[in-house]
């Protein structure tokens, strides 16, 4: 659990990842989800790096998620953040990436963070801007793609 100023944020249970995929209506976050709750029950003594992270307001109200995608042997982790749209604005998805940044450099292991946003999604390269993230020259199937190093 990490708590910021406003916000919640945990990694899912297993029944939490269960219960969200089977909300999900569209089919690519469905697979995606699923693919991340298949990676926490493979790797449980990993589930964190692994799990949906719940963002939630203080008074539990679910406002967004987000992930890593593992921490691979070279000490990088992926994160991806969302945050629903009725919430957008507020800087939410600033402090819960910025607080999810702070949680993941504790781990020793973790030499840098990796994050890639669809290269018209203003908001979102603010957020990793705002972050200390800084663009690596690398593209991803989603846009450019941006690094914090420890």
């Amino acid at each position: 659990m990490i708590n910021t100023t406003r916000l919640r944020l945990h990694p899912a249970s297993e029944n939490e990842m269960n219960e969200f995929i089977a909300r999900q209506s569209d089919e690519e976050l469905k697979a995606a989800y699923t693919q991340m709750l298949n990676g926490a029950l493979d790797n449980p003594e990993q589930w964190a790096w692994y799990a949906i992270w719940m963002i939630e307001l203080k008074d539990k109200t679910h406002i967004g998620e987000f992930c890593f995608t593992g921490l691979d042997t070279n000490g990088v982790a992926e994160i991806g953040y969302g945050i629903s749209k009725e919430y957008r604005g507020h800087g939410y998805a600033s402090e819960a990436v910025a607080a999810a940044v702070q949680w993941a450099f504790k781990e020793p292991r973790v030499k840098a963070l990796e994050a890639e946003t669809d290269s018209n999604n203003t908001a979102s390269k603010k957020v990793l801007e705002k972050c200390g993230f800084v663009l690596n020259g690398k593209t991803g199937s989603e846009g450019p793609r941006y690094t914090l190093k420890r």
